[in-house]
């Protein structure tokens, strides 16, 4: 993909790839544009298997399983973080001029839907964490994606969208990788403390009445579980609320929807966490 965008625009300079991206798609003839779209969508497809986005999200729950969980966490955190950083700078930079182009916003609108619906139904039938806290993490990946989606939509569906919707949206999405930062790294920063005791993959049968053998380590699970789900006063409920609300500015009012019904679902299986920990009788030490 990035071949063929230097091959058609000459650079690999943000700048200048995002003027030879506007002059083909204003002047050139059906083939340079065919071309050029084929390589904006390798790119694209080239990120969003690194953010796990559905349908490149194939790799992450066997990854994540089986790589020792300190590595996990780094994956899970810092990897999808910087990736969405490039996401969003190559948008608002070299694919400005993309946003003109009616199918972003469909596709950005499918792609979001799939991944935040997959990961969070697939997490419910999951028994080991890490496999449960991958497809979290695509699920994740899909309420960013909300916001990437309303970030081409401030160019798109509104042709008098002034420059601070396009702020807002941007900082929505920096806001909320911030927080799923956070709040994952120290989901899986209490997996490593239980995995040092006891060299076995947690499993929610592992957790059973941790609070009693570690009340610590429940109480901050809990916390982490609580704000993955977006309840409030923790930091995942405002960083969800700043996602639904770029959606919501932007018209996109059923992607918004979306969103709400799928982090109820995701109730389901961090809440469960809270419910192994605190009110099943755990192994006999």
């Amino acid at each position: 993909g990035m071949a063929l965008l230097y091959g058609m625009t000459g650079s690999i300079g943000y700048r200048d790839m995002a003027l030879g991206i506007g002059n083909i798609l204003v002047t050139g003839d059906a083939a340079s544009k065919a071309v050029l779209m084929v390589g904006v969508s390798l790119l694209l497809a080239g990120l969003f298997f690194k953010v796990a986005a559905v349908p490149f999200h194939m790799w992450t729950p066997d990854v994540y399983e089986g790589a020792p969980t300190p590595i996990t966490g780094f994956m899970a955190t810092g990897v999808k973080a910087a990736a969405f950083a490039a996401l969003v700078r190559i948008f608002i930079t070299a694919f400005a001029p993309v946003w003109s182009e009616e199918t972003l916003p469909v596709v950005l609108f499918i792609l979001a839907v799939l991944t935040m619906t997959l990961g969070n139904v697939t997490a419910i039938a999951q028994r080991d964490v890490k496999r449960m806290l991958a497809y979290s993490s695509i699920a994740h990946a899909g309420y960013v994606l909300v916001g990437v989606a309303a970030l081409a939509a401030s160019g798109v569906l509104l042709p008098g969208s002034e420059m601070s919707e396009v702020f807002f949206s941007g900082s929505s999405i920096l806001f909320y990788l911030l927080a799923y930062t956070f709040m994952t790294l120290g989901a899986f920063g209490v997996l490593v403390a239980l995995e040092r005791e006891k060299q076995v993959p947690q499993t929610l049968e592992t957790l059973s009445g941790l609070s009693i053998r570690r009340p610590g380590l429940a109480a901050l699970m809990g916390i982490f579980m609580f704000s993955l789900t977006g309840v409030p006063p923790f930091i995942g409920f405002a960083a969800k609320f700043y996602i639904i609300q770029s959606a919501v500015t932007m018209e996109l009012y059923v992607l918004a929807v979306i969103m709400v019904v799928n982090s109820a679902i995701s109730a389901y299986y961090y809440l469960r966490i809270l419910v192994v920990m605190y009110m099943q009788p755990g192994e006999r030490l």
